[in-house]
């Protein structure tokens, strides 16, 4: 079975480490005490506002997807919905019946790929959003850690093909697997991109070693 690369530090078994970015939190002056719910669509917002605003501990979260729920879950969040979709858009029209008549906060990534605060908007949902945490490429990377021949490369994110291709040339020897349908747009379309079915990392997995 070829090498299985998983862009980024996240430990999954099966598969090799190559971090490729970083996330660099953002620290707000937010009052979250004003605020009846709280939006998350990456663990990565949970980090951030948890290293400067423990307020949002005690307002009701609404998570994207099991994963970034268990997170919530494990830094003492008040979990009341998790989506049963993966996609921001998605997510999105899940919540409008839900957030009617609630003010929320859309705790995102400086650079967002979902119309999901739009669509919300749109739907004449209360909702303020703000960038707490963004993607920052890594400036260098050992040339010599470039996956041998056959591999399978995971894309997790938008951010992971553009810190890949930074970094690396592309093998047509290589496999790509893409985390959602959204990601796998972002891939040159010169590049056969398989979509896993499981839209988790452990997911991708799976399907990367069956391919």
């Amino acid at each position: 079975m070829s090498n299985i690369y998983i862009l980024s530090d996240k430990k999954v078994k099966g598969a090799i480490n190559l971090p490729v970015f970083e996330i660099e939190f953002i620290a707000q002056d937010i009052d979250l005490k004003s605020y009846d719910a709280i939006i998350f669509t990456s663990k990565n917002g949970i980090y951030s506002i948890d290293s400067f605003n423990q307020d949002w501990k005690d307002i009701p979260s609404y998570a994207i997807a099991p994963l970034t729920a268990d997170v919530i879950k494990e830094y003492g969040g008040k979990l009341v919905y998790t989506s049963s979709q993966s996609y921001g858009d998605d997510f999105a029209q899940e919540l409008i019946p839900i957030l009617k008549d609630k003010k929320a906060i859309f705790l995102r990534a400086q650079k967002v790929i979902s119309n999901l605060d739009g669509i919300l908007k749109d739907a004449g949902i209360d909702l303020v959003d703000i960038a707490i945490y963004k993607t920052v490429i890594k400036k260098s990377i050992d040339k010599s850690l470039q996956p041998p021949k056959g591999s399978t490369i995971i894309f997790s994110s938008p951010s992971t093909i553009d810190g890949f291709f930074t970094h690396f040339t592309w093998d047509d020897s290589y496999k790509a697997v893409a985390i959602g349908r959204v990601t796998a747009a972002h891939l040159p379309n010169e590049i056969d991109c398989k979509v896993a079915p499981k839209p988790s990392l452990p997911g991708c997995v799976e399907f990367a070693s069956n391919l």
